[in-house]
């Protein structure tokens, strides 16, 4: 179930370290890194430089899917089956789907051993690995193929995305092209039943004579993500064993399980497919309520998934449940049966994403019967037992459903994604949606129509880590993007050598939009949201992106992974700038390893001479620049280990940075906590003042005595209070509050560099500022939102105008305080070296012992 609210790092092309005859230090390409980084940069670095290159449509139609870094999904030179024996992991009794009379994830390899066995329809790949390290189980159902026969699908197959309208007119994709249905099932670790009810259905499939299962295996390829999330599953969490809420990750791709699910939906490039989640009863299946995702073909989207829906509708009311009898109610439609509440509009969601890469039919399902979070601990095994039965049931009922669907509509469903990439390749405007241009989906009004004019084309100037990055991020989401082989001007500017242009006629024009434009308030739309309504990469992630009106023609070269940042001046003293993450990192990196550094007044770290090749070390793991400079540094830079009380995404924004991080809560403190292992205390979630026993209290004043705080939001803020740290009153804005804000930076070190944008959710300010309380950051005047949805709460107060002009972020001596959200679910990228900036600030305040030695 999706709840109501109440980085990847940019991948490296690693370059060896030379020695010239004169002497000088050179980075040239390409060998293994000397130092890697943490895990999430070399996971990054694997999909993204696997990503498909964009050259002309007709090249990329002949060419065949080549195999991802792992070598695991992507591989159609191949035929089926494909089958592998898995070795079978330890058993686990403490696996939580036991009690649930539910196959634990120990059990799974041998049971898709066993499937395998039973015939020539079913193939078990390796997709990749989790969080946790539990292996990813990609199963393929469909009638045999030689390898001829795969490498013909998979032209097919990019010749319906690449050359659209010649796919259109193919009477050998009409014939013979399988359509592709993707079924993610256990995305939250604690909704179980999808994966048995897809281990049941394979089963099935896997043997089944008759004529409507050898058809449908013939005209299609059935692809089933087993469990999206084996660490929940086994632990019974929502989250991975990363902290993170996956189905919320989609947008900025940090877990390799999404990762994972990235690439089946790039590579095998779904029509439809279902997500199988818990619990909501009636049993609730999308289309969803307004606001729908403004950059999707939604008239083709609504269309067929309205229809599968009321299929699906009727296969679980046929079913038999009843309140009376099983406490199931009918199901619900949130499109038909809601006004609001359950929306579409972000691309955070497994569905919603998938949209963007062709799937014309896509949905959330929530099975109605729960058996998590408190169920699980209260009821008797029976009863959760007979509601996990009746969920597998259900969620069964669904897929069949589906596929009933896929047999009975193929050619329209492939006609309809071949129309969504055709519309982008031509950049044809959009259809919305209405009761002529959907017929048969009753009660669309005006709430429902949500179109936005695509820019001609994006340009990101190469200017840097943050551009890079962005650049990677965009071709691991299967997003062309070309190079300026010469500068050029358009539209009355100038643009160097090098830069990246997204040009905005191509197939997934709705997800690089979705991605790179600013986004829209949409505050007056609807009373709230469901998560998210701001996001903008453009704006976020601290590259410059600009939008052009037209394309430079003659100048532009396709790429397949963004040129090298990685750079060491070859004599001289370092200079590297701390306004991105991986600098931070870099920085970091060279302090663990004992190279003194020293900080600018410019906020930039000083590295000596002495440390190059160390310094040329962390350019090549983290793909940045130390440049030749004079500068001496005021200050040293120490080590800095933080103690944090933070949400999972903070918590994994820190330790990409590099940082050394030691969680705390209010119970670890009570519990006796050594201060003398860190230098810093980052709070924002789980640490009450008022909480602490008197010992811990004692320990933690003694400790901000000598080290400083940095405070996020209202628990950060209380924490300072209560402490005696700044005077600063803060203030909440509406707690439903979220999206892209414009601000104004101070000029000192902490914001030097920071992007004049920043993220929200749940916004606080700061008034009344006494002595000393220096206004780093403020929420820009007039309207400071420019995407999302932010409204004043109830009693007319905590809106945007409120907030206009007022402190976002403060400084003062022993603390930094934050109203903004920069460590959000690895979004505002752009925002983390604020935070980095502010560590390292506060391991050295109120003139700490190791300073001052």
């Amino acid at each position: 179930m999706r709840t109501t609210r109440t980085v990847p790092a940019r991948p490296v092309l690693l370059t060896a370290l030379t020695l010239t005859t004169a002497g000088s230090l050179l980075l040239t390409p390409p060998i293994a890194a000397a130092e890697p980084g943490p895990p999430v940069h070399r996971e990054a670095a694997l999909d993204q430089h696997a990503a498909r290159t964009p050259a002309s449509a007709a090249q990329r139609a002949l060419e065949p899917t080549g195999t991802t870094a792992s070598g695991a999904i992507a591989d159609d030179s191949r035929g089926y089956p494909r089958r592998q024996v898995l070795t079978p992991d330890p058993e686990n009794p403490a696996d939580k789907s036991i009690k649930l009379g539910l196959t634990p994830y120990h059990a799974i390899a041998p049971k898709l051993n066993a499937l395998q066995a039973l015939g020539d329809r079913v193939s078990v790949e390796v997709a990749g690995r989790s969080a946790g390290g539990h292996r990813l189980y990609l199963v393929t159902v469909t009638a045999p193929e030689t390898a001829r026969q795969a490498r013909a699908q998979s032209r097919m197959r990019e010749l319906i995305e690449n050359a659209p309208a010649l796919a259109a007119k193919s009477p050998e994709i009409k014939k013979t092209y399988k359509t592709p249905v993707f079924f993610n099932s256990n995305i939250h670790g604690n909704e179980w039943e999808g994966t048995d009810a897809s281990l049941k259905l394979i089963e099935r499939l896997a043997t089944a004579g008759d004529a409507r299962t050898r058809d449908l295996l013939a005209h299609s390829r059935l692809y089933f993500n087993i469990t999206a999330n084996p660490d929940g599953r086994i632990a019974g969490t929502r989250a991975n064993a990363g902290g993170f809420d996956m189905n919320r990750d989609f947008v900025t791709a940090s877990q390799p399980e999404v990762r994972a699910m990235r690439q089946i939906m790039t590579a095998k490039q779904p029509a439809v497919m279902l997500d199988l989640h818990g619990y909501v009863n009636g049993t609730l299946i999308e289309p969803t309520t307004p606001p729908h995702g403004e950059n999707y073909e939604y008239d083709l989207f609504l269309k067929n998934t309205y229809a599968n829906a009321l299929g699906m509708e009727a296969a679980v009311n046929g079913l038999g449940y009843t309140p009376g009898k099983d406490g199931v109610e009918p199901v619900q439609i949130p499109f038909r049966d809601q006004e609001e509440g359950w929306d579409d509009w972000p691309p955070v969601f497994t569905p919603q994403y998938a949209a963007f890469h062709g799937t014309v039919a896509a949905h959330t399902i929530e099975i109605p019967m729960q058996v998590n979070n408190t169920a699980y601990d209260t009821l008797p095994v029976t009863e959760l037992r007979r509601r996990s039965a009746i969920n597998v049931d259900i969620a069964g009922a669904t897929l069949r459903a589906t596929l009933d669907f896929v047999r009975s509509r193929r050619a329209s469903l492939l006609a309809d994604q071949i129309e969504v990439f055709r519309r982008g390749a031509a950049g044809a405007a959009q259809v919305p949606v209405s009761s002529a241009t959907v017929p048969g989906v009753p009660g669309i009004g005006p709430e429902d129509v949500y179109t936005t004019a695509f820019p001609r084309a994006y340009v990101i100037p190469a200017a840097g880590t943050a551009a890079a990055r962005l650049v990677d991020h965009l071709l691991a989401n299967d997003i062309r993007v070309t190079r300026a082989a010469h500068a050029f001007r358009l539209g009355g500017r100038s643009y160097a050598k090098g830069s990246y242009v997204v040009d905005m006629h191509q197939p997934k024009r709705g997800l690089a939009n979705a991605l790179l434009a600013d986004g829209r308030d949409i505050s007056d739309k609807v009373s709230v949201m469901y998560d998210i309504s701001g996001w903008s990469l453009g704006r976020l992630w601290g590259a410059t992106v600009e939008t052009l009106p037209g394309v430079p023609y003659g100048v532009l070269r396709p790429v397949r992974a963004a040129a090298p940042v990685a750079y060491v001046a070859p004599r001289g003293d370092l200079r590297l700038r701390l306004d991105d993450p991986n600098e931070i990192a870099a920085l970091n990196s060279l302090l663990r390893k004992g190279v003194e550094a020293r900080l600018a007044a410019d906020g930039s770290a000083i590295v000596p001479g002495s440390a190059r090749r160390r310094a040329a070390d962390a350019a090549r793991a983290y793909d940045v620049a130390f440049r030749s400079t004079k500068l001496t540094g005021t200050t040293p830079v120490h080590r800095t280990r933080v103690a944090a009380a933070v949400t999972p995404g903070e918590l994994f924004a820190l330790r990409e940075m590099n940082f050394e991080v030691t969680p705390v809560s209010t119970a670890v403190l009570n519990a006796g906590f050594d201060w003398s292992s860190v230098d810093a205390l980052f709070v924002s979630a789980g640490l009450d003042h008022d909480d602490l026993n008197a010992a811990a209290r004692t320990a933690l004043d003694a400790f901000l005595d000598n080290h400083g705080l940095v405070g996020r939001g209202a628990t950060g803020a209380a924490l300072n209070s209560a402490a005696g740290l700044l005077a600063a009153k803060p203030v909440e804005g509406n707690g439903d509050a979220n999206g892209v804000v414009r601000v104004r930076n101070s000029r000192s070190a902490l914001m030097t560099g920071a992007p004049d944008h920043g993220f929200v959710y749940a916004p606080v300010w700061f008034t009344d500022l006494g002595p000393g309380v220096r206004v780093e950051q403020s929420y820009a005047t007039g309207n400071p939102l420019v995407s999302g949805h932010w409204r004043p709460s109830e009693d007319g107060s905590g809106g945007p105008a409120d907030a206009a002009g007022q402190a976002a972020v403060v400084s003062g001596p022993g603390a930094v305080l934050f109203g903004t959200e920069p460590l959000f679910r690895d979004h505002p990228k752009g925002e983390f070296a604020q935070v980095g900036r502010a560590l390292f600030a506060m391991a050295r305040a109120s003139g700490s012992d190791e300073e001052s030695g």
